[in-house]
């Protein structure tokens, strides 16, 4: 472990409150919160006019390591999540080839653990070519199993479409059960409609039409209903609709919810009309929709029917982007900026801090049950960001770290930064300068929650 650091006079932002102190890290641990004197053998950091946020813990990530390393790959993008406030990812499965077993799980994590600057864990893939052995393993050593990404390998990989592998998966699985949520039938049927008017080169607007709200809806109504009847654990990933925020419910503390949700930031940030300016640079699925559906997810988020935010970090080239529309690859990096668009709503008063915390490093480490993760705790994994929320700066594709050299949000000023970010107590980053001395740690959890 790096050195014994002391964060001074910071606004630390933890458990729902904000107040100016002090944090000790010793051995990649918090040590001591409160008032602290500085000693000889520390090294300070004068936090005074920041704030001190948990590492934020990323649900939902596609870092594209191994087999689409010219994507991205656990370095590169580890690295734009650090500079992004980001010290924990969970990543999924469609790799090259997809995490369908435990061998390639093992090596997923072994590479990550020569490579990753973040702390790391990787869901299991499942689809109907695997669902029997993943059933027939333990499933509790996994910190989720998904589909999400599969459904890029071939038609038929959407669990969301499948009721008697989500019912057998429901009946069987001690894990997380993380699923991507829409009906392929409708999508199917809506892409033929579509190509039939404009051919292969549908314009972008009508992305949100094909993969539509119908769709989505459909889709999530029936993964929770047979969640249900099975008293399973399921997580909707990416939600994007108004419609689906009422599927879900806000009356139990997020630790006893067995159905939960998340919203990726860019469903956040953008909506249709943004099309018309990006085009295919933010063809997600499920699809960016409408100013009210992105009203209705902030709200959803606010009272606590959506449980976390993620980036669905999804690099692609920007000539994988810049295609046809059904050539053009789905998806967008956005891990390095997701903090960042969450304090510019702090900043137009649409949302706390202490809410961004806990939707960002609290919720992720109760949703997945992370071990000593997500919160500063005295004897917790020292992962924290200091962030300055009075500095202007616009992204540009000479401030970019991840390896695709592009982003959505070129163009777009903020006025909040992350300055420093600690991995297990060691400064990664401190004002532009890294040190990248330790890689990340894989990540422990635990199917009890401590928290």
């Amino acid at each position: 472990m790096g050195q014994n650091i002391l964060i001074k006079n910071s606004t630390i932002v933890n458990e729902g409150n904000s107040f100016i102190g002090d944090v000790l890290i010793e051995n990649g641990l918090i040590k001591e919160i409160g008032t602290i004197n500085a000693t000889k053998n520390l090294h300070v950091i004068d936090g005074t006019g920041k704030h001190l946020l948990p590492g934020v813990i990323d649900g939902q990530v596609h870092f594209r390591d191994p087999g689409l390393t010219h994507k991205g790959d656990l370095y590169t993008e580890s690295k734009a999540a650090i500079a992004g406030g980001v010290t924990s990812f969970i990543d999924m499965p469609n790799t090259v080839p997809n995490i369908l077993s435990e061998k390639d799980l093992q090596e997923k994590y072994t590479i990550a653990a020569n490579k990753s600057l973040a702390n790391f864990a990787f869901v299991m893939g499942v689809s109907a070519d695997n669902v029997d052995d993943v059933i027939a393993s333990d499933t509790s050593k996994f910190i989720g199993v998904s589909d999400d990404g599969l459904y890029f390998t071939k038609k038929g990989n959407i669990l969301a479409d499948s009721p008697e592998i989500l019912e057998k998966l429901f009946a069987n699985c001690k894990s997380i059960i993380t699923i991507h949520s829409e009906k392929e039938e409708i999508v199917t049927k809506n892409e033929a409609a579509y190509r039939a008017k404009y051919g292969d080169d549908i314009p972008a607007k009508f992305h949100p039409l094909i993969r539509s709200t119908e769709g989505c809806y459909e889709a999530t109504k029936r993964a929770i209903n047979l969640a249900k009847k099975h008293n399973a654990r399921l997580h909707i990933l990416h939600l994007t609709t108004e419609a689906e925020t009422h599927l879900f419910e806000n009356k139990l503390p997020l630790a006893q919810k067995k159905i939960t949700t998340e919203v990726s930031v860019h469903h956040l940030w953008f909506s249709d009309k943004d099309y018309e300016r990006l085009g295919m640079l933010i063809k997600w699925n499920p699809a960016i929709k409408t100013a009210k559906d992105k009203e209705g997810l902030l709200k959803a988020l606010l009272d606590d029917r959506i449980d976390i935010i993620t980036t669905d970090h999804a690099p692609h080239t920007l000539e994988e982007k810049q295609q046809p529309y059904f050539k053009s690859m789905s998806g967008a990096p956005m891990v390095q900026h997701t903090l960042n668009c969450m304090l510019e709503f702090y900043n137009e008063k649409r949302i706390s801090l202490e809410k961004i915390v806990e939707k960002m490093c609290h919720n992720p480490a109760i949703l997945y049950k992370i071990t000593k993760r997500g919160f500063i705790r005295k004897g917790y994994h020292a992962d924290l960001v200091l962030v300055d929320l009075n500095t202007k700066w616009t992204v540009s594709k000479d401030n970019l770290w991840y390896k695709c050299g592009w982003s959505p949000l070129e163009g777009t000023t903020f006025h909040n930064a992350i300055t420093h970010t600690f991995v297990n107590g060691n400064l990664v980053l401190n004002n532009g300068v890294w040190n990248e001395q330790e890689k990340g740690s894989s990540i422990a959890f635990s199917q009890e929650n401590e928290h």
